[in-house]
Formats: C-alpha cells, structure tokens, sequence
C-alpha cells in the first residue's frame, strides 16, 4: 500500500477509546474534510496535524485513511491557540476561560501555561490552585506528546507506544535510551525482536550486557513457549549465539550473573548444566515435593473394605469391573495420589464413576476438575457431578496488566475445600499450572489423576503426565483392557492399533471410520468442503457448523490450518450484506464465524444473559483452546463479541483481536481434550517431525460419532509407522526420584 501524508486540523471527534487511544475523527486540509482512523490517544478538536498512513474501503463507512504514525503540531495563532484550549484538551478550561486566556496572553498562552501557570491566576475567575493544576495538565499533555513523538522515531508503533508510555510516564525516554530491553520484560506484546530494534536505532552496543542478558532470557521463553522446562548450556549458548550474532561472549558468565538476580537458574547435573527460568526451576521442585508428600502422608484405608463397597457398588449399578479397574479404584482409596492412565473404551469413566460412588458413601467431598472447559463439560456429562475448569475452581484473584501472570484465591492459606480431588485429561497440564493447583491442596486431600499418556503432551511447558508414570515413585494403574461394547467402534479399535504401531483397517461397513483417497492437495481440500457442507450432513443429519471439526497437522501449507479455514469460511459462512465485517490482519472476522481463542486471557469479562437481556452470571478469562462463535460486530465502538460454551459472551476491543483464530480448520495440538461427534483428518505431505503416530492417535480419539481421513494412504502408514516422540527438556521425573529417597527419611 502506498504510503501518503496528510496535514490538516481535527475538525471533529467521531469516536474515541480512552483506554486503547484508538480514534475515529475527521481532518480538514484545503476545504477537503478526510476521515482518519487509528489509535492517535488524547487526540482533540482544533489540533494540527500530521499523519503518515495509507487509504483503505471500509465496507459500509467508505474511504478512509489508516492512520501508521503521526505528529501533533501546536497552534501558533491566537485563533488556533484559542479553538486548542477550548476543545477541553484541558480539564477546567471551556471555551470562555480559553477565550480570556488568549485575550491576556495572545501568542504566549501555551508559555505562559507550560512555564509561569501560576500568572493564569491573573484571569477572574481562576485561583492560584487551579492555574497551578492547568499547568500540570498541560505539561502531562506535552509530556505524552513528546514520549509518542520519540517512540515514533524508533519505529514502535501508536499502539505499544501508548502502551509504554503508561506503564513509563516521564521515565520512557531514560528507559529507551540506557535499556530498551526492560520493555520486553514489562509489557505483554512487545519482544526482544522490537526491543532489540529500539536499541540498534538509540545507539545502544551489539555486545551491551543488557543485550546479551535479554537474548538468553528470550531463547529461554521461546524454549518454553516450544514446552522445555529448561535448556542445556550448550543448545542456550547455541541458540543465544545465532539470535545476537556474536560469537565470542561468556554465555555461561551471564548466566551466572543473572542466577544472582534469581532471574534463571543454573543447576549442574552429571554431564550438562541446565538453565531454567527461575519460576519453572521452582515450580519443578515444589510439584514433586507436594505430590510425594500427599503419597506418604496419607494413612491406608483397609483394602478389604474397599473391595466389599466395590461389589455393592457392582450390585447396584450392574456393572462388573475388570481386574484393572477394581485396583484402579482400591489404589484411589488406599493411597494419598493415584495416577489412572489408559486409552478410549479401557473403562477410565466407570473406574471413575465407581470411585466417586463410594467416596460418597463415606461422605467425602469430591472435587472433580479438568483443564479445559470442554473437558470439564465431558465430566460433568459423564459424571452426573459437577466439574469445574482447573482454573475455575482456583479462582483467579487478580492480575496485573501483563498477562503472562496469574494468581489464584486458593493456595496454602486458602486450600481447595474437598477430601478427594480427581483431575480429568491430566496430560493437558503444564508445570505451572500444576504448581499452582497443588498450591491449593491441602495435607490430607487425596488425589487422583486420570488421562491418557499417549496424548500429545501439554500446550504449555513440561511433560507432568507423562513424568509422574516413569518416575516410578507414585502409585500407577495402567487400564488396557478394551470392552466388549467399544470393539464394536472401528475409531476406538483403530486407535489402539494406531497406539500399537498396528497397520489401520478402513472403511469397513457401517462403523465409523473411513478413508477417502486423494493424491493431491487441491482435491484434499475440495473434498473436505464437499464432505463438510452436503455429504456428510446428509449422512449423519449433523450440522456442517457445530458437529464437524477438521483437525490438521500443519499451519502453512495447502491442507494448513490458515488455507483450510479461508476455504471454509466461504463455503459456510460467505459474505452477506446482513452480516458486518472486521479485517485484522490477513483474517476476515465475520458475524456467524466459528473462532477460537489461542492464548489466555486471565482477565477479560464474559457475561450470561437471560431472554430478557439480563445478566444472569458473569466472571473473568477465557483460555486457549476455547471455541465460538462471533455474534456481534460493533463498527461504531470497535467491538467484537464472540459467544462461547455455556453461553458466555464475551467483548473484544478491535485491538484483541490477535487473540483470536478462525477455527472451521484447527491443529491437532489445538483440539486436545475437546471432542467433536464429527472429525475430518487431512493427511497428505508434512515434515516428519510433526507427523507422527501420537498426533493422528490425538487427532482420531478427538471424534464421537465419525472419522474420516482424506489424503493418501501411504501417508497414514507412515504416521501410525513413525513413533518418534516430542524431546521436551524436563526434570520432573528426576526430582521425583532423588526426592522421594530423600524424604523416606
């Protein structure tokens, strides 16, 4: 797009958000009057301005010019000056007073305001105290003018400007020019890659310790946005190297140095050093404390008790448990933690459901709890009992304005009320929310974890799951067995031979599993839609939008996640004059749009009305992997509103919309414990790394009622053949093992 500049006077204000400084206001230049939008804070009528930007077609409010970057001129005649002071830029000035300042001080005023306020007190009717207050308002203005100016000139844009300048006030400048690389630490959105721009352009070294200390922590995020809990030295020194380019720094010097800050944390082990973001060290070694102590402290109940109530809970619910399942729900009652990990059709909810019944019988409080809302519907569903998100049930208490932190009401002081708490779909939780939950777990609480090892391992850091069973210190039930009833559903059986390295049996008739053959990629997608709009909902009466889910492997590529979701976006919810747009990006939001939220959000409202529009229920965050649907789009106040799950409504300001995906089309990794009645898989060409055998076992065990594959079948084999496992760098299961020996004692 061409840039252009404009130069004009703000004739009117049409809309503003104070929060986020975004503005919709017209400037006149030449007799021509232009609407501009953008986000220009504490913008005011009868300012001069200078913008840099591009035109754009908004599709029911015309042209337009999208406002990159620009600068405020101060008036300099008496008629300016006065149509300034009177737009109420300043609080206590209205247009008379702004009248009697220009006609004391003409030319001068914005002097005499900035630097002898105290004078204005020569006007009737303005005291000391108030001229005194219009000078601090006026400098306040100038000083935020002046930081938006100096941002500007290192290429941050107007919305993380804004964002800097009220975290920084008056001390941005200092910060920017001595370390720009503190930025990145305190606000969410801006990253090294932008900080390190800041600093290349205020002249700060390319060997400045600021830099090199930012980098290493900035390798160490990334590694755990990849799910490591730590990294060696010598993939950090590695890594660190090629992202500053300089290759002849002591890494492991400041790392030291930093570990005295307690900003990371270095621990030595037999041949490497491992380097940890000091949170995640912490959380690792409190996790395996709290979970050892909640196995050794809890007194046994008698097992033959428990296998007289496991026999009148067979009587009464006609329901006879195998082997497994009886020392599954034994092993509940008889130990303080108890992990139960198995496959689709093993039992895990009637060992459940079993365990619950007579943990009842005794009277105990069971908490029952998930990682996602979805999960924890499907508990609830399963169940007959309520189960609350992980989340939820600790309650988030407050959050500061960066939210990549959380805390919860419940912790040490405040525990989790309950006897028993039992955790659906375990392998979803990373360490840090799993330090956080045993935060709340009180001695004495029992605990029992219930998933699938065979999962995908958390979207966040660390492997829990998956660490807790090879350790080898904590009492395991493996259930393998499949029933009677779910051999009869090809997706479970073919699971298990997906699990097994086994080769798939397709398309058998009236079961639930098929393969639809396409060599190339273009006729991958062309039947997904065919399957998605007409075939499939007339197969199974479904409905193409709330009951079928593509679940793919990849992002970028013609069978991807952003291609697939295009595609399908017109095919099943095309461009309507009826339904308003917002473009954000390279993504068309659209009323009726299915969207998913791809990061959490600890502090944003949702609301649950009645018929009437009243609030019936409301609260905070919403979280990764949370689906809906977009009801509302608000052209006027720059709003989104997506309604989710439970009926739960919740409003972005334009400026969140990053928070959110199209999801007609979603990976793998997203749809972990979610369940859809109808799954299409594409499977064609993908880097080996990512097609392996527990992604397609993640992705089928996704489906209720269907799964169909559409691609090439070689490419199936060589996924269920490719049993190359996600390396995560954790050492949970370590800590477990050297602690457990240790508190023997």
């Amino acid at each position: 797009m061409e840039q252009q500049t404009l130069q004009g006077t703000v004739e009117d204000i049409i809309f503003q958000n104070i929060e986020t400084g975004y503005t919709v206001f017209t400037v006149s230049e030449s007799e021509t009057e232009t609407t501009c939008v953008g986000i220009v804070p504490h913008l005011h009528e009868g300012e001069d301005v200078e913008i840099l930007g591009h035109w754009t077609v908004h599709a029911t409010y015309g042209k337009q010019f999208q406002v990159q970057s620009y600068e405020k001129k101060i008036p300099t005649t008496e008629e300016g000056i006065e149509r300034y002071l009177a737009s109420g830029i300043i609080k206590g000035i209205g247009a008379k007073t702004a009248k009697k300042i220009v006609e004391r001080f003409g030319e001068n005023s914005f002097q005499i305001i900035e630097e002898q306020s105290e004078r204005l007190a020569e006007i009737r009717g303005i005291t000391l105290e108030k001229a005194q207050k219009i000078g601090a308002l006026f400098q306040e203005q100038h000083e935020l003018r002046n930081v938006m100016l100096f941002l500007q000139g290192f290429g941050v844009t107007p919305t993380y400007a804004m964002k800097i300048y009220k975290k920084y006030k008056e001390r941005t400048f200092d910060i920017v020019k001595n370390n720009p690389y503190r930025i990145a630490d305190d606000i969410f959105g801006i990253g090294f890659k932008m900080a390190d721009k800041m600093a290349s352009a205020a002249g700060i070294p390319f060997d400045s310790p600021y830099r090199i200390c930012a980098g290493i922590k900035f390798v160490l995020n990334k590694a755990v946005g990849n799910g490591h809990v730590f990294l060696p030295m010598t993939l950090l020194k590695q890594q660190t190297e090629e992202l500053l380019q300089l290759y002849n720094i002591d890494i492991e010097q400041y790392c030291k140095e930093m570990q005295i800050d307690n900003q990371i944390w270095l621990e030595k082990m037999e041949q490497e050093c491992h380097v940890y973001l000091a949170p995640f060290y912490y959380a690792e070694i409190a996790v395996a404390k709290k979970l050892l102590e909640l196995s050794q402290e809890y007194e046994a109940e008698n097992s033959i008790n428990v296998e007289k109530a496991i026999k009148r809970v067979e009587e009464e619910t006609k329901i006879l448990l195998a082997e497994q399942q009886k020392q599954a729900v034994i092993d509940a009652m008889t130990n303080g933690v108890l992990i139960i990990t198995g496959g689709p059709g093993t039992g895990k909810t009637t060992t459940i459901n079993t365990i619950i019944q007579i943990l009842k019988e005794e009277d105990n409080e069971v908490v029952l709890a998930a990682p996602t809302g979805r999960a924890a519907k499907r508990m609830t569903e399963a169940t007959g009992m309520e189960a609350q998100t992980i989340h939820r049930m600790l309650g988030i208490n407050f959050i500061n304005e960066d939210k990549r932190k959380q805390t919860f009401d419940k912790n040490e002081e405040n525990p989790i009320d309950a006897d028993v708490v039992i955790i659906d779909e375990s392998s979803m939780i990373d360490i840090s929310l799993m330090y956080s939950f045993l935060r709340a777990v009180s001695a004495g609480t029992r605990l029992v974890l219930v998933g699938d090892v065979d999962q995908l391992p958390s979207v966040g850091a660390g492997n829990v799951l998956k660490d807790l069973i090879t350790c080898q210190k904590l009492p395991v039930v493996i259930l393998n067995q499949i029933f009677r009833q779910a051999q009869e559903s090809a997706i479970i059986m073919n699971a298990h031979r997906i699990n097994q390295g086994e080769k798939l049996i397709l398309n058998e008739k009236e079961k639930d599993f098929f393969f639809v053959k396409r060599a190339y990629s273009e006729d991958i997608v062309k039947t997904i839609v065919e399957l998605t709009i007409k075939r499939l909902p007339n197969f199974l009466n479904c409905d193409s939008m709330k009951d079928i889910q593509v679940l793919t492997p990849v992002r970028k590529s013609p069978i991807g996640v952003y291609h697939l979701n295009e595609i399908l976006q017109q095919a099943l919810n095309p461009p309507d004059e009826n339904k308003k747009e917002k473009v954000f990006r390279n993504i068309i939001f659209r009323e009726g749009d299915k969207v998913m939220q791809i990061k959490n959000n600890y502090n944003i409202v949702w609301k649950v009305y009645n018929d009437w529009g009243k609030v019936i229920d409301e609260g905070v965050g919403v979280f990764n992997g949370d689906e809906g649907t977009i009801t509302n789009i608000d052209e006027v106040n720059e709003t989104l509103e997506v309604t989710f799950e439970e009926d739960k409504r919740v409003e972005y300001d334009f400026t969140q919309l990053e928070e959110l995906e199209l999801a007609y089309a979603i990976t793998i990794h997203k749809s972990q414990g979610s369940e859809y009645p109808v799954v299409i898989i594409p499977v064609h060409n993908g880097p080996p790394m990512l097609m392996t055998r527990n992604l397609l076992y993640t992705a089928v065990t996704r489906a209720k009622q269907l799964v169909v594959l559409v691609g090439l079948e070689d490419k199936i084999s060589a996924m269920v053949a490719n049993n190359r496992e996600i390396n995560r760098y954790s050492s949970l299961a370590y800590r477990l093992e050297s602690l457990y020996d240790f508190m023997k004692w």
